[in-house]
């Protein structure tokens, strides 16, 4: 176990770079951008993958909990390959990029201005967003702060939680309030938020493995768990659940809101592929079809034979799907 102790204690670590020689399907050159917003004296290095032409319309594949860019290896080539410039960052706290090392760094808000930064200082534009898990709250904010940088959203097993009364009987994970003050929490959603930061072993491939329909190998397990050597490397991963809001004072619903408000105004191309073995996100992708006007007619779809992390189970049949779909909603931008 490393220590920090006294004054010169890191506020955030760095994963060996030696731990991501090699990794089975993941074969793709490392990109760094310091972000600008600072962590005390420390500078943020934010990990990407860029792969296909430089100067094409982007497929931006935002991951969340508690995995990383390698989520994404076999949609990766596909982007590319249909000449799509295909971008897969790690959030901060996962896969290559710098892991501050205590949990409440890890703010919604944080999450989110970090992924902004790395919009921003990429200057991406012409952006098809997949988001799944918190992939969707935070790349989703960020498309409210910058909409015209979107092109179209793929909406994948994620959510936006609000907590609000309207949600009554519309989610399997319920999370909603009542005009008592009181709130409504689904037994596994609630136990899921507590298992890590409770836990004395929590490591990414148990979790992958858990919320996957295919049996992944050895040597996939353990690429999910190489950014994490350490307890200071897991603080992310660790504290990512607690950000769920479950009360309507959560300051993640102040985020979420503002987000449905800009998905209200949002008429380009919005697309739900949710799968049909995922208890944790089933009824949101109704939600999105219902708020977002860019939904309507889009040939929405259930990924059949697929978990939480649908990547793994059917990533590749889903990337084509996709730039079929990206081929037939031509950009007007």
């Amino acid at each position: 176990m490393m220590q920090f102790e006294g004054p010169d204690a890191p506020l955030a670590v760095r994963t060996d770079e030696a731990r991501f020689e090699r990794l089975s399907g993941y074969p793709f050159t490392a990109n760094y951008l310091d972000l600008p917003t600072k962590l005390g004296e420390t500078v943020l290095r934010m990990h990407y993958v860029d792969e296909g032409p430089a100067d094409a319309p982007v497929v931006l594949m935002v991951h969340g909990e508690p995995s990383w860019s390698y989520l994404y290896r076999h949609l990766i080539p596909v982007f590319a390959q249909a000449g799509l410039r295909a971008v897969a960052p790690d959030l901060i706290g996962f896969g290559r990029s710098d892991k501050p090392v205590w949990g409440p760094h890890y703010s919604f808000a944080s999450h989110a201005a970090w992924l902004e930064e790395l919009v921003l200082g990429l200057d991406l534009r012409r952006i098809t967003l997949v988001c799944q898990d918190w992939g969707g709250p935070l790349a989703l904010a960020v498309l409210a702060r910058h909409p015209a940088r979107f092109a179209r959203v793929v909406a994948a097993n994620t959510m936006l939680h609000t907590v609000e009364s309207a949600l009554r009987d519309r989610l399997d994970w319920a999370a909603h309030s009542d005009d008592r003050g009181n709130v409504t929490l689904n037994d596994m959603l609630l136990a899921w938020v507590t298992h890590g930061v409770r836990s004395i072993a929590f490591d990414a491939s148990t979790a992958l493995q858990g919320s996957t329909v295919t049996d992944l190998p050895q040597d996939v397990l353990d690429a999910y768990d190489a950014p994490f050597p350490t307890e200071w490397h897991k603080a992310g991963m660790r504290h990512f659940s607690t950000l769920i809001p479950l009360s309507p004072h959560d300051p993640g619903v102040a985020i979420n809101r503002a987000t449905w408000d800009a998905l209200a105004g949002f008429e380009k191309p919005f697309l739900t592929l949710f799968s049909d073995g995922d208890p944790a996100t089933r009824g949101w992708e109704a939600l999105f079809r219902e708020r977002v006007p860019g939904a309507r007619g889009q040939p929405h779809q259930v990924l059949t034979g697929a978990g939480h992390f649908w990547q793994e189970d059917v990533g590749a049949a889903a990337a084509a799907l996709i730039c079929d779909w990206i081929r037939a909603t031509p950009s007007t931008d």
